[in-house]
């Protein structure tokens, strides 16, 4: 989506519209698989050497002290420790960062007039491809649910990232991302992936 005025003053943006506007989330997953690889395809970019942008280590770390903060409501202790380690060597800068979406899904991608699909939302963040998979894959239940390790390799090689990469990234969000309710629930998937 374009930005076609802004003013920092009023806090204010003036945004291309999308027309029709239907939401990717109209699709079968599999189709939508496709459609959000090509997006992120065209959407990763280095950032240039002045850049704006917030590496994801950021929000990475902000998470582990939110997580930890949280210690006493953990349900498997042992599996958060180690999303939490996870989370550390993911985190890190690399030169190979680029800038990503980080909440890309089907439900901010909208048919649009200009191109077939235009992405609305964006959370930028200078950071490391793989994780830009995870958005999507988490707004996947049914099939990670059902085949968590096939549902993510066949997403990571449409992005042709490193799907063990991704598998690690999705562990460490099961596992260690901060949350309300600390329910055995919200780890199943963390244990299928460990």
């Amino acid at each position: 989506m374009r930005l076609l005025e802004a003013d920092s003053n009023l806090n204010a943006l003036l945004l291309e519209r999308c027309e029709p506007g239907t939401s990717l989330r109209d699709l079968p997953e599999a189709e939508q698989d496709v459609v959000l690889a090509e997006l992120l395809h065209r959407l990763w970019r280095k950032p240039p050497p002045r850049h704006p942008f917030r590496p994801l280590s950021l929000m990475i770390t902000s998470w582990m002290e939110e997580t930890l903060a949280a210690r006493l409501k953990w349900r498997d202790a042992g599996l958060v420790r180690a999303g939490l380690r996870v989370f550390e060597e993911l985190g890190q800068a690399s030169s190979e960062d680029v800038l990503l979406a980080t909440d890309l899904h089907a439900g901010n991608v909208l048919r649009a007039q200009r191109a077939p699909w235009l992405v609305i939302d964006p959370k930028p963040f200078v950071g490391d491809r793989a994780y830009d998979a995870t958005q999507h894959l988490f707004n996947c239940k049914a099939r990670m649910c059902a085949a968590p390790h096939a549902t993510i390799r066949r997403f990571a090689d449409l992005l042709d990232v490193d799907d063990e990469r991704v598998r690690m990234w999705m562990f460490a969000r099961s596992a260690a991302e901060p949350r309300d309710c600390w329910t055995d629930d919200s780890l199943t998937l963390a244990r299928a992936l460990a």
